[in-house]
Parts: C-alpha cells; sequence; structure tokens
C-alpha cells in the first residue's frame, strides 16, 4: 500500500514538474485553441453585457435644439469596446489540465493534479515540486502564452469581431464559427473547435453547458 502511495506521488510529481521546463514538457495552444478561447470568453463576457435595456444618447446637441441620437447600449459600439477591454485577461482565470489531451485541457477550475498534490499537502504529506508551494496556483507557461497569443489575434482579426458582431451575431452565427471556422484557421484543422469537456464531477466546463440532453451529445 505504502509502495503504491510513492509510486502514484513520483508520477504526479513527475507530470507537474516538466511544466517549468519550457524544452521538456511545455506545449503551447495552438492557433486553433487560441481562437476557441478567446471566442469563448468574448461571446461569454458579451452574453453578461447583454442584459441589459439601457438606452444610450449618441451624437452632439447644440443648446439642445437639436435632440441626441439614442441607441440600445445591448446594439452598440460601446457594448462591443467595454466586452473587449481585457477579455484576454480572462484566460490568465484557465489552468492546465494535464490529464487531458485535447484543447480541453485548457479549463478553469484546478486539475486533478494539482487537486490530488494539495490534498497530499493538507494531510500533512511534504511534495517537492521544484517550484515554491505558494507558485503552484500561479499561471503556467502555456496560459501567458496564449494570453499573448491572443492579444495578437484579438489585434489582427478586429474588423472581422466587429463586422460579426454588427452584421451576423444577430442572425444566430457563434463567433467561434464565423471568426475561427472561416477565417482565422480556413483551410487549416478545426478540430479543437468541437471538442467539449465532458461533466465529471469537479470539472469546470468551458464556456457554458448546452441545454441538450441528447445521450449521445459528446
Amino acid at each position: 500500500m505504502n509502495l503504491q502511495f510513492y509510486v502514484v506521488l513520483a508520477v504526479l510529481c513527475t507530470s507537474v514538474g516538466s511544466v517549468t521546463e519550457e524544452d521538456e514538457g511545455v506545449k503551447y495552444a495552438n492557433k486553433c485553441e487560441v481562437c476557441k478561447i478567446l471566442a469563448i470568453e468574448l461571446q461569454s463576457r458579451l452574453e453578461e453585457t447583454g442584459k441589459t435595456h439601457d438606452v444610450i444618447e449618441t451624437g452632439y446637441a447644440v443648446d439642445d435644439i437639436k435632440p441626441k441620437k439614442k441607441k440600445e447600449y445591448k446594439k452598440s459600439e460601446l457594448r462591443l469596446i467595454e466586452s473587449l477591454d481585457g477579455v484576454c485577461d480572462r484566460i490568465l482565470e484557465y489552468n492546465i489540465h494535464k490529464e487531458r489531451e485535447d484543447s480541453t485541457r485548457f479549463a478553469k477550475g484546478m486539475s486533478q493534479t494539482f487537486k490530488a498534490l494539495h490534498g497530499l499537502v493538507d494531510k500533512g504529506v511534504k511534495v517537492e515540486l521544484g517550484i515554491p508551494y505558494e507558485l503552484w496556483d500561479k499561471p503556467s507557461a502555456e496560459i501567458t502564452n496564449m494570453k499573448t497569443q491572443c492579444e495578437t489575434l484579438l489585434e489582427e482579426n478586429e474588423s472581422d469581431i466587429e463586422q460579426w458582431y454588427f452584421q451576423h451575431q444577430e442572425g444566430g452565427e457563434s463567433l467561434k464559427t464565423f471568426l475561427c471556422e472561416k477565417i482565422v484557421l480556413r483551410d487549416q484543422n478545426t478540430k479543437c473547435l468541437n471538442e467539449q469537456l465532458k461533466g465529471e464531477t469537479g470539472d469546470a466546463t468551458i464556456g457554458k453547458p448546452k441545454k441538450q440532453t441528447d445521450k449521445n451529445e459528446l
């Protein structure tokens, strides 16, 4: 029983320790994964800001003679600007889940590996990973790299996002389809866009779960 415990601990430490070795275990996000997460986070942000029925006034009035134009906030450029502001910073809320091999390795919530390690520490077990304990939950190299890639992708495709926002989103087309599948990944592998996290206990989903209950889904 003790031998099995130490073998499991050794495997966990080897897996997590590789995170600090940039040349021996770090697998950065590819363009598909970066675009997918950006699309999910931006649409999530838009859902948050789109719940209001506020009306904003635009334009200039001279002595209040000429009335300002009124526009619904949820259809305004202001909403898009505010939603884009800091959207890539939200990636820092993600963690690497090394027990998964597809794009769902990028997800919010603590990985099963780190849950196990934290559990050992809570029980008084000394765990050495080669990094200070207070840095265990800091964003990994993969996450900070994805944030940088997100900012670059956002800058390069801002006009495409604006086009989707004003011309396509009301028609029901997702940003993931419009931006990632049709523009960023055109003629490239788009497999990661359809990868979803199964509803395992304790796992955080990427984006909101669908309302469908089809057992064949996923």
